[in-house]
């Protein structure tokens, strides 16, 4: 057995309240889908993580930044959403709750401790694989929080991987449909990661970042390669973005571990997002990742949170981790597939961008030189 999914009821807590396009029953509802398709004992392990403590956020947060989210959100867990000083100073306004929310600060503390434990694991040689079920807070920034993220646990699983095991090559891939600014922010400047960022045009979607353009700074030029595919661009284009710009590199890179972001907003009917992939095309997202990481012995860290479809969400989730963790599974669309969507009728729009793509990394790269 080589795959841990790290998930705990608490989990739950991550949510912004009745109204809110983010909210806790995502989770229950893929476990469920989960353990009542696929027994543990013989495929994969679930384990629980401790929350993490100010000394692991410190490696992320400034302290003030820790201490105002720790008393709004437990302010805001008690009932009053209203006036907060100093909130737009830390928040974005759509990580203000509505309603009742749960109890975010600790569980995305929670969140953070996930990924510290999956990494624990995998280079620990437990596990080849562990799973962060609710995981991916991409947008969180160091004293910033945006985009329905608090804490960045994606950088925190590869600023956490650089000091504690002394790694110096981590690739981190991010395949939510969104850029993550926040992770880029912490990463761009940083020679012992790879960021990889495949996501929709950032012409057309939050947070409007991410462009060819944007490789990196310093010493890590050549580091950020981001792939803003057109709207509408589904499994055809992914899978050619992944033939022919990421695998390249991760081959040429020679990652010792990967650790992965991104849920089901990739989706063809997500409703935030205006992609195209289909339920069959994230088992092809998570087959290609896990073919990436045999190239460092299997080594993948994977951190799952987002997509705002709730009848899509658990399906997209449960083919796309099996795809990663070669889980035997089947899992059937749940919407009719359009057919513009099913011919990928913007392959010529995705072609354009991976030239991009390469042509602005080609003195970074060997494999785009040719």
């Amino acid at each position: 057995m080589n795959v841990a999914i790290l998930y705990r009821d608490e989990i739950k807590e991550y949510d912004f309240g009745t109204g809110h396009p983010f909210h806790g029953e995502r989770y229950s509802a893929f476990m469920h889908m989960l353990l009542k398709r696929l027994a543990p004992d013989d495929y994969y392990r679930v384990l629980k993580a401790e929350a993490a403590d100010n000394q692991d956020l410190l490696k992320i947060c400034d302290q003030d930044y820790i201490d105002f989210c720790r008393d709004y959100y437990h302010s805001a867990a008690s009932g009053w959403v209203g006036f907060y000083e100093n909130l737009t100073r830390y928040q974005s306004l759509d990580n203000k709750p509505i309603g009742m929310p749960g109890q975010l600060e600790a569980a995305a503390r929670l969140i953070v401790g996930q990924a510290k434990m999956a990494c624990d694991l995998v280079q620990g040689g437990e596990y080849k694989k562990a799973i962060s079920v609710g995981g991916g807070m991409h947008h969180a920034k160091q004293r910033f929080g945006e985009g329905f993220c608090i804490y960045n646990d994606v950088a925190f699983s590869a600023l956490y991987l650089i000091d504690k095991y002394k790694l110096e090559r981590v690739l981190v891939l991010d395949t939510d449909a969104h850029a993550g600014n926040g992770t880029s922010e912490y990463l761009r400047s940083n020679p012992n990661v790879l960021y990889i960022d495949i996501h929709q045009d950032p012409a057309t979607v939050y947070p409007g970042t991410g462009f060819v353009q944007e490789i990196g700074a310093n010493d890590a030029k050549g580091h950020t390669v981001n792939i803003p595919l057109p709207v509408q661009a589904g499994d055809a284009s992914f899978m050619k973005a992944f033939d022919e710009v990421v695998l390249p590199l991760t081959r040429e890179y020679k990652p010792q571990v990967i650790v992965r972001n991104g849920g089901s907003d990739l989706h063809f009917n997500d409703g935030l997002t205006y992609l195209g992939v289909t339920i069959a095309g994230f088992k092809m997202v998570g087959e290609k990742v896990r073919e990436m990481a045999e190239i460092c012995g299997g080594k993948q860290i994977d951190l799952i949170a987002s997509g705002y479809n709730a009848e899509v969400l658990p399906y997209a989730w449960l083919s796309l981790i099996s795809g990663v963790a070669d889980l035997p599974l089947t899992v059937e669309e749940v919407v009719k597939v359009p057919a513009q969507i099913e011919q990928d009728q913007v392959m010529e729009a995705t072609e354009k961008v991976l030239e991009e793509v390469r042509y602005h990394h080609r003195n970074y790269w060997k494999c785009f030189r040719d």
